[in-house]
């Protein structure tokens, strides 16, 4: 409560600062603010197999997107506002049974009763000299809360924000977030459980709450807390580049995050040109400790880390490398999220991730991926090509299935075509293996497709 007043206080004082003339030139404001969006039309395509789980083929096609206005800056202060939308679109025959249909229609292009519409962004903004602050619903990412824009809407934020630029090659933001509006995506973690509250969402619903702003505490474990308060502090200077965050989730967890990385001019040849980088985050949990509130048992605990390092190099078009993750294990008596990493404010961070698999968060996992891409700039088209395989070795005692190795191969294409200015369209697929299974005798997997059109204005 203390911090929502201080943020207050800050918000008070800015837009007291501003000249009273503001109110004389609204109009203005209004007529010199500019309009912008994106259209996204989405088809998605995922065909199971294994021995665990329904052995089906889902799909579903939504058109939608976003529409922001943003006002013209008086004084260093503006308006915003942005509607965002997805439509379902019926282009297959499904069937009149609700539960049928829900085995059949893939659910992460839409919300909980399909097409949904929402107030996503409404803020007001100030800025004066290297400082900026924001108050209202906005899009917002720190070191692990973010967007994770990987299907049709977004995730977005309700809170106050304030930037800071006056350090050279540094940007320092200090936020407090009291609301949380789940996109689409989180849709597929459906009761959410351990795999949900390791991979951004909630630990018991991540269905029914998809396009509403709710409480934090609320969202991640169905009891409202005071929010996250969240500072980070980035850093950029020629090739190095570092970033240093801690998100205070009251009576959840705090989490603290530090990547660094380097690129130089390989000593043989200056058209190569290597890069590391390092990744660490500390979880533990504080105050009131609801994560045992959360349906997944325990007494809300939690000590956990994962590290992770990545190699690789980048000559002309093309970049290759390698990343390992590793997490502490649980005994057999710990709760599943003791030493597992959670996030579930959209927070996907992890160099070890793939496009669906993100097991890399459960306690006692050891992850490894491989990844290659190929930008075709060079050769004057405006394309790229992708691809990439990721293996996470499963302890038995991580919540989540038994021992295994969970495998995922996956490929992104993207395309800007010459002819038609701000489009990009984009056909992705990932094909996961042992994704889930009790034993070494039931699995789960797909190969999974999808086409994907924006047009950005």
């Amino acid at each position: 409560m203390k911090k929502q007043l201080l943020f207050s206080a800050i918000t008070a004082g800015l837009i007291c600062s501003v000249n009273v003339q503001a109110a004389e030139d609204l109009s203005t404001m209004f007529s010199e603010g500019k309009t912008s969006g994106q259209v996204r039309m989405f088809y998605v395509d995922r065909e199971y197999q294994g021995s665990s789980g329904t052995n089906n083929q889902r799909n579903s096609m939504a058109v939608g997107g976003h529409l922001k206005f943003e006002t013209a800056d008086y004084n260093g202060l503006n308006f915003a506002t942005a509607v965002y939308t997805t439509n379902d679109i019926n282009l297959f025959d499904y069937s009149d049974n609700a539960s049928e249909d829900s085995l059949k229609k893939d659910p992460t292009l839409l919300g909980p009763d399909g097409s949904y519409s929402i107030l996503g962004e409404a803020y007001v903004g100030y800025k004066r000299g290297n400082t900026s602050f924001k108050y209202g619903r906005m899009s917002f990412d720190s070191a692990m809360m973010g967007g994770d824009d990987a299907r049709m809407l977004k995730n977005l934020f309700q809170g106050y924000v304030l930037t800071n630029k006056d350090i050279t090659n540094v940007n320092i933001q200090l936020a407090h977030i009291t609301k949380f509006a789940q996109g689409t995506f989180g849709n597929v973690y459906g009761a959410g459980g351990i795999l949900g509250a390791t991979s951004g969402y909630s630990a018991h619903d991540a269905t029914s709450q998809v396009g509403s702003f709710k409480n934090m505490g609320e969202y991640a474990v169905g009891k409202n807390t005071n929010g996250v308060t969240s500072l980070m502090a980035t850093y950029k200077n020629g090739n190095f580049k570092a970033k240093i965050g801690d998100d205070y989730a009251h009576d959840l967890y705090n989490t603290i995050y530090a990547d660094a990385s380097i690129s130089w001019t390989c000593l043989f040849s200056d058209k190569v040109k290597p890069f590391f980088a390092a990744q660490a985050i500390k979880q533990n949990s504080v105050g009131d400790k609801l994560m045992k509130d959360s349906g997944l048992g325990g007494n809300g605990e939690i000590d956990s880390s994962y590290w992770a390092g990545k190699f690789g190099a980048k000559a002309g078009g093309f970049t290759g490398y390698v990343a390992y993750s590793t997490t502490g294990k649980n005994s057999a008596t710990d709760s599943s999220y003791k030493n597992a990493i959670i996030t579930q404010f959209g927070g996907m961070p992890a160099f070890t991730q793939g496009m669906v698999t993100r097991h890399q968060f459960l306690a006692g996992t050891d992850t490894t991926k491989f990844g290659a891409s190929y930008s075709f700039k060079e050769m004057g088209t405006n394309a790229s090509l992708a691809g990439y395989y990721a293996s996470f070795d499963m302890d038995a005692n991580s919540g989540y299935g038994g021992t295994r190795t969970a495998t995922e191969a996956g490929f992104d294409a993207i395309y800007y075509p010459a002819s038609v200015k701000n489009l990009q369209l984009r056909f992705r697929g990932n094909f996961p293996r042992d994704f889930a299974g009790s034993d070494a005798t039931t699995t789960t997997g797909w190969n999974e497709y999808r086409l994907i059109a924006n047009y950005n204005f």
